[in-house]
């Protein structure tokens, strides 16, 4: 459906744009190399970050950092 999520990994990182509280954690869509994910968890003291790195690293099978965006819907993956 999005191709290999490696063609959106550019210098070892990741946009995404999240959409916490979500029924299940999931792709939802790329557009402009931004990767657009549902996650399950609230936003609500960090869940949803933890929730980020465990999805994205079950996904990438890679080790995954948020390198910017801890606070905000918009995040960049630190990716290696």
């Amino acid at each position: 459906m999005f191709g290999k999520m490696e063609e959106y990994i550019k210098n070892g990182t990741l946009r995404i744009k999240v959409t916490p509280k979500a029924n299940k954690s999931e792709i939802k869509e790329v557009k402009d190399n931004i990767v657009f994910v549902n996650i399950a968890a609230p936003a609500d003291k960090n869940k949803a970050n933890k929730e980020v790195i465990r999805f994205f690293s079950k996904l990438l099978k890679k080790k995954v950092l948020i390198k910017s965006g801890l606070a905000s819907r918009e995040k960049t993956l630190l990716i290696y």
